[in-house]
């Protein structure tokens, strides 16, 4: 059963999954935390987990260990915060440590539940929107840097028991909404992140430098364009973002004055989180891979399946790939590209 008396294990003790360990352990429960480096392990033991902005300063220790299979007995409720390339291993590892009642809550970026489901069952898996941010500062130092809501719901729309326990397990973090169309509300926030994410790592640029063009905001459109046409094929009404951003009134008529209010709400958009850098051009700048494969990929990959045509998300997954690969640079010149403006 999953409850108060409920062992929970939090995979990745990066900005998100540490702050949700931290909480959710401050909130009272047994958590344990895989965070992949013996030494971050042990400053989680010893001197715990540091959190700051929002919601306090403060501290929490908790048991925590390197890999998943050093964790011992079953556990109830995983929520799997690694990122969405480390995911699938992640959830190999985690199956001995499985019961039949076990549920995994999704908190990668992007739509990785049905993957996941493959290997785990999709039973146990339950989809969850992040609405709410956070940085790493350094190992074992997080910052909450806004408040928000998480949406979590069975990936087959069906209510499901666990989902009110669950729910109160996860308001020890921040408010928690069960929404029956949880794909839905993934779907939504793929939009966004396909293109601002993704758009971000390819020019190098900040939020508000970036929007400022007019030729960027104009991919933004078409990469929302697109994924739209695809959820519209596969009769997915996707939810308004955070609430407020109705995809199909934005997208609605066309014209001058249609386009004209299309550039400002994203200009407007781009000013209000000028300094925002793109978690995806951050992992390049780190030298890792980014989340791409489950961000346009995916759109990309259900156009092809349902037969909708998904060319500027196509190039975009090829672009950032050769960046990933060392064969292509990241500047504002890849907005340029041929293909990204036919």
């Amino acid at each position: 059963m999953i409850g108060r008396e409920s062992r929970i294990a939090v995979i990745g003790a990066g900005a998100i999954g540490g702050i949700v360990a931290a909480l959710v352990r401050k909130g009272g429960y047994d958590v344990e935390i895989v965070c992949k480096h013996p030494d971050l392990a042990q400053k989680i033991r010893s001197r715990g987990l540091h959190v700051t902005g929002v919601k306090g300063d403060f501290s929490v220790s908790m048991p925590a260990v390197a890999e998943i299979g050093e964790m011992q007995g079953v556990k109830d409720v995983v929520f799997l915060a690694t990122k969405a390339t480390a995911m699938l291993e992640a959830a190999r590892r985690l199956q001995p440590l499985l019961g039949e009642g076990s549920v995994v809550v999704s908190l990668q970026n992007g739509i990785c539940e049905p993957a996941l489901a493959q290997i785990l069952g999709r039973g146990r898996i339950i989809g969850c929107v992040v609405g709410w941010g956070a940085t790493m500062h350094a190992p074992g130092e997080l910052e909450m840097t806004s408040t928000g809501e998480f949406v979590i719901g069975n990936i087959d729309g069906k209510p499901g028991p666990y989902l009110a326990p669950l729910q109160g397990i996860m308001n020890a973090v921040l408010p928690t909404r069960i929404s029956e169309g949880i794909l839905s509300e993934l779907y939504s926030k793929l939009i966004v992140n396909a293109c601002i994410t993704s758009l971000g790592a390819l020019c190098g640029l900040t939020m508000g430098e970036m929007l400022a063009s007019k030729q960027a905001r104009g991919l933004f459109i078409t990469v929302m364009r697109e994924a739209i046409a695809v959820a519209e094929a596969s009769n997915l009404r996707v939810a308004p973002y955070g609430g407020k951003l109705d995809y199909y009134r934005f997208l609605g008529p066309g014209g001058f004055v249609g386009d004209l209010r299309r550039h400002l709400v994203i200009r407007a958009i781009g000013c209000k989180y000028r300094r925002l850098t793109s978690s995806s051009l951050q992992s390049l700048q780190r030298g890792q891979k980014t989340e791409i494969d489950w961000l346009n990929g995916y759109i990309c990959n259900e156009g092809h399946r349902l037969g909708v045509a998904t060319p500027v998300n196509d190039r975009i997954v090829e672009m950032i790939h050769e960046i990933e690969a060392g064969k292509r640079r990241i500047t504002a010149e890849n907005f340029r590209d041929s293909a990204l403006n036919s």
